[in-house]
């Protein structure tokens, strides 16, 4: 039976090349957007079938994990890509509808999207959630700082989940490129290239997807930056508690003890 695969944000970029990988590679794929048009054309394409679905509503995701299941018999794969460039900061260009539009569709959107995949990942006893994030999440972000906390917050969750779900094997991880060749940057392209900064073939976040798919992490935040192998970013543990000499330390469970940082 071959696999079955969901790609949000489907209809061009990053989504559109991973669709087009994923078909090659043998899975049935289905391709989500808000772009109608788009989405159609990359599924048609690939011989797969599209949905509409605008990930800030839980209930579409859990219609196209639903769709999937019915079309393919299950699933095996989600790629939760869908995102948008914020392009504003906390003075001007600010607005709560704004910041709301930005932050449901890059956090809010993979939220929904790992809630309604994962029960059905379980029941083909597991599977792989990939999470396209940023290299912004991995490092400050002066000049987007609104897509800066979105996608940190995207790597946060992803890095939770992965533990949680590793006995279900289910793996949860995260892509994180830098600036790709997409649609997302245009508005800031001529700026970033002005600056010296290389920008990503979308063939290289693809092949990045590929080593992820490949390995056998979870809770890992692969970057992927020009002229660079990808691998998952390596961080480093939060300083661990200590008490005062002499006294004893409290107990905790191993599994949480792991996370509450080096001694």
């Amino acid at each position: 039976m071959a696999k079955a695969a969901w790609v949000t944000g489907g209809a061009s970029g990053i989504g559109a090349a991973v669709a087009r990988r994923l078909s090659e590679q043998g899975y049935r794929v289905l391709v989500t957007d808000v772009d109608v048009t788009g989405g159609e054309r990359v599924a048609a394409e690939i011989g797969g079938f599209f949905q509409r679905v605008d990930v800030r509503e839980p209930g579409d995701s859990l219609a196209a994990v639903e769709a999937a299941t019915h079309e393919f018999g299950g699933l095996d794969l989600a790629f939760l890509n869908a995102g948008v460039a914020t392009g504003f900061g906390l003075e001007e260009g600010f607005s709560p509808e704004a910041y709301r539009r930005v932050m449901s569709i890059n956090l809010d959107g993979v939220v929904y999207g790992a809630h309604a995949a994962i029960p059905a990942l379980k029941a083909r006893g597991g599977g792989d959630i990939v999470a396209t994030a940023s290299l912004a999440g991995l490092t400050a972000t002066p000049f987007d700082p609104i897509y800066g906390a979105n996608k940190a917050a995207v790597v946060g969750l992803v890095r939770a989940l992965g533990p949680l779900y590793a006995n279900e094997n289910i793996r949860v991880n995260a892509l994180c490129p830098s600036f790709a060749e997409t649609a997302i940057i245009t508005n800031v392209r001529d700026a970033l290239l002005g600056a010296g900064v290389p920008l990503l073939d979308v063939s290289d976040v693809v092949a990045a997807f590929d080593s992820i798919l490949a390995g056998s992490g979870t809770g890992e935040a692969w970057f992927v930056q020009v002229g660079r192998a990808s691998e998952p970013f390596a961080f480093r543990n939060v300083p661990g508690p200590r008490t005062p000499a002499g006294d004893k330390a409290p107990s905790a469970d191993a599994s949480v003890q792991a996370n509450l940082g080096e001694a």
